[in-house]
């Protein structure tokens, strides 16, 4: 009976220390990160961060480089175009190269930009490594999100008493955007669009017709130096960066 207890107190004396934590490091402004984001970084041993492509920047390693200076550093891909990649082979191969690096008892930290629960790629490697790797403990912290600092800095309700607030990817199209404006944009509903990129010319043509362009504002790159918050009439670029939203409501 003793050595079955000093087995189960082994084992879950490596689980705690065999730990993965996801945390969300908000927009891209280092003092919108949450002290339990810098808690855990400072206690962690590795530290994981996102980038689209190779040699390509880290936004995410950006915001908390001043806290991850003599730590171990690995980036992971996560590429942007996901259409052109094997999803499941972008996270299993994320995965093991996250376990490899905790197996000898490390505790790691795997950055997420904004918040890991909103559209979160980090959310599919948490999830493999749940699924093949009970052992490892897995927490998740959240972080302020692109979406709440936008509409601080806005001053804008993101909800109000009887409203529905809907965070969706931007349409593909000005097709598929009909068919998702008559399906969602009912009354008192709050519709925020993420990434809307190079989809804004004709978007934008399309909040003109529907009248609503006058109700919307658009937020490109928050939290980073070159943030633009705007009414969405008055951005006339052709194309905005991937990380740019749009709010409006009725």
């Amino acid at each position: 009976m003793q050595k079955l207890i000093i087995h189960l107190k082994q084992n879950l004396l490596k689980r705690k220390n065999n730990s993965l934590t996801i945390v969300g490091v908000g927009p891209g402004d280092s003092s919108l990160l949450t002290s339990a984001a810098i808690k855990a970084i400072k206690k962690a041993n590795i530290i994981f961060y996102p980038i689209s492509g190779d040699k390509q920047k880290s936004y995410a390693a950006e915001v908390v480089e001043k806290y991850v200076t003599f730590k171990k550093k690995f980036p992971i891909v996560f590429p942007m175009a996901r259409q052109q990649f094997n999803a499941e082979e972008v996270w299993e191969k994320a995965s093991r190269l996250i376990i490899s690096s905790i197996q000898e008892g490390n505790s790691a930290v795997l950055l997420c930009l904004g918040d890991p629960l909103i559209y979160g790629s980090s959310s599919y490697i948490s999830k493999v490594i749940r699924k093949n790797h009970p052992e490892v403990l897995v927490k998740i912290l959240p972080g302020i999100s692109s979406i709440s600092a936008a509409a601080a800095i806005y001053n804008w309700d993101l909800l109000k008493k009887g409203e529905i607030l809907k965070i969706l990817e931007c349409p593909d199209d000005p097709n598929t955007f009909e068919n998702f404006y008559a399906k969602e944009f009912n009354n008192n509903t709050v519709i925020v669009l993420m990434k809307v990129g190079k989809r804004w010319p004709w978007l934008k043509e399309k909040m003109i017709q529907k009248g609503i362009i006058d109700k919307s504002f658009v937020a490109v790159n928050v939290g980073m130096k070159d943030q633009l918050i705007e009414k969405a009439y008055k951005i006339s670029s052709e194309n905005l960066p991937y990380f740019s939203l749009l709010f409006f409501r009725n």
